[in-house]
């Protein structure tokens, strides 16, 4: 009987002891949200952003996120946490993330020349592999002349190859880390070959699904994509509308969109091993490295970097209409994510970035 009642006493203190944390745990996150809040605010201010979404990972795995400013300055749309921007180059780790699960289940090899499963990416004197695609060590050339403001729409990948596989590389293959968004296309190019899949139902049966962000789709300028922000420039100091372009140039580099939300749910996926096995992250996150040995500072689409002693990964993006950050601290497992409708914000993301990540700790 006293054992019993021992039990039943530890028991309800047990019960207590949860009842009284969740509370206090909710309202830390409360806390936190409004810290996130001001500091979007204070940001967008300084920096003279339109509209800025952010979203937070905790250290408990909780997600929370706020939308600040306008989304559409024309019609007075406010950004919410539902808002719909351009992931601009986020976009290649993602698409170096469905390479890797393609990759560890046999369904392609990272390591093959792409012009043997693309016929329309010509061989080269020496192989042109996934790997050093995905590593910006492919040799791709990047943009030239006007072609970031690309209106031309392509129905495929393998359509947009059109645009520079028959130039020359800029240096063998393995030899130079050279950043390249069009190197991506031959990449998801050979992704779309191995698996028998298009692009946009790799994006939802490998990353979608597993990892619940639903937003994540193709930023197809033709078809109607629910609460899509509108972006913007400065020009001589003063707000105007970005140039309209068509991203299916490079749906794989720099063509993809979605909520902050969903994308700290993406990186989410990879640090709860939801998504990738942790010896295929280990070589996602681990830096890559020339043929002579010299470092790159970037694994497979991802940057590499440490700040304050903690292993940080991470990604930029910069195309019209948008400025976008992905940041992921390996060591206290949170993620920040953030997503503004004004181009040339670069700089007043990353200072923000590195504040709300030092928040999170």
């Amino acid at each position: 009987m006293i054992r019993r009642l021992a039990c039943v006493s530890w028991a309800t203190i047990v019960l207590a002891l949860v009842a009284v944390s969740l509370p206090a745990q909710e309202a830390s996150h409360e806390a936190l949200r409004g810290q996130l809040g001001t500091m979007v605010d204070e940001a967008r201010a300084a920096a003279g952003i339109p509209g800025l979404g952010a979203a937070v990972r905790t250290r408990d795995g909780t997600i929370l996120d706020v939308g600040r400013g306008i989304a559409d300055l024309e019609n007075d749309v406010p950004v919410t946490e539902r808002t719909v921007f351009r992931l601009a180059s986020i976009s290649k780790p993602i698409t170096a993330v469905i390479a890797l699960r393609l990759m560890e289940r046999g369904v392609l090899d990272l390591d093959r020349n792409v012009s043997e499963l693309v016929p329309r990416f010509p061989a080269r004197e020496q192989a042109v592999t996934t790997r050093q695609l995905l590593a910006h060590l492919g040799g791709i050339r990047h943009y030239r002349g006007g072609e970031i403001a690309s209106n031309r729409h392509y129905s495929s990948v393998a359509d947009a190859l059109a645009i520079f596989a028959d130039d020359p590389l800029v240096a063998d293959p393995g030899v130079r880390h050279h950043y390249s968004t069009y190197g991506y296309t031959p990449a998801g190019a050979a992704m779309v070959a191995a698996a028998g899949k298009e692009f946009g139902e790799l994006l939802r049966s490998e990353i979608v699904e597993p990892a619940g962000c639903a937003t994540l789709v193709v930023d197809d300028a033709l078809r109607i994509v629910r609460h899509r922000a509108q972006g913007y420039v400065k020009r001589d100091g003063a707000l105007g509308n970005a140039i309209p372009v068509d991203v299916t140039n490079k749906v794989p580099g720099g063509g993809l969109c979605g909520t902050p939300s969903d994308l700290v749910r993406f990186a989410g996926g990879l640090l709860d091993g939801v998504l990738l096995r942790s010896e295929t992250l280990e070589s996602a996150w681990t830096a890559q490295t020339t043929r002579d040995g010299a470092g790159t500072g970037y694994g497979l689409g991802f940057r590499v970097d440490e700040l304050d002693g903690h292993r940080i990964v991470s990604h930029g993006g910069a195309q019209p209409k948008v400025s976008t950050m992905l940041w992921i601290d390996r060591d206290d497992r949170t993620v920040v994510a953030l997503m503004a409708n004004l181009e040339d914000a670069g700089r007043p993301l990353r200072e923000l970035v590195i504040r709300l990540s030092a928040a999170l700790r």
